[in-house]
C-alpha cells in the first residue's frame, strides 16, 4: 500500500471491511472517505438499525469530505475523461484534490491516471 499517511476508502472496499471480508487488516493510516460514501452507505433500502450503527461507529473512525467547488470541478473532469458515474466521480476527486491515494477494487477507479489507487484482497463469498 502506499507510504502515505492517508488514504480515501472507496465504497467497496468499507462494505468489505464492515462485513468482514477482507483477507488483511487495514493499515494503521488516517482514512478519509467522500460525502459520496457516507450517503451510498446508509441509503441501502433494506438497511437494518444494527447495520446503521456500524455504519455510524465506523464514521465516527474516520474523516468524511464534503463536496467543495474544487472537488466539483474535478468531479467534472473525471466524469468526462473516464465516463464515469457521478458517485465514482466524485470520490476520484475528492482523491485527486486531496492528493491521496484511493483505495478500491473498482477497475474502472484503477484506470484514473491522475490519481494513485490501491487494492485489498477479499475472502470470496
Amino acid at each position: 500500500m502506499s507510504g502515505s499517511p492517508f488514504l480515501i476508502l472507496d465504497t467497496n472496499v468499507v462494505l468489505y471491511y464492515l462485513g468482514g471480508r477482507l483477507q488483511k487488516p487495514l493499515e494503521k493510516k488516517q482514512y478519509v472517505i467522500s460525502i459520496i460514501t457516507e450517503i451510498e452507505l446508509l441509503s441501502y433500502h433494506s438497511i437494518q438499525a444494527d447495520e446503521i450503527k456500524t455504519i455510524q461507529n465506523f464514521l465516527a473512525e474516520v474523516t468524511v469530505v464534503e463536496l467543495k467547488h474544487s472537488i466539483k470541478t474535478e468531479t467534472i473532469f473525471l466524469r468526462k475523461k473516464y465516463n464515469l458515474k457521478v458517485p465514482d466521480a466524485i470520490i476520484a476527486a475528492t482523491a485527486l484534490k486531496l492528493d491521496v491515494p484511493l483505495l478500491t477494487n473498482d477497475k474502472k477507479l484503477q484506470s484514473i491516471l491522475e490519481i494513485e489507487t490501491c487494492t485489498v484482497e477479499i475472502i470470496s463469498s
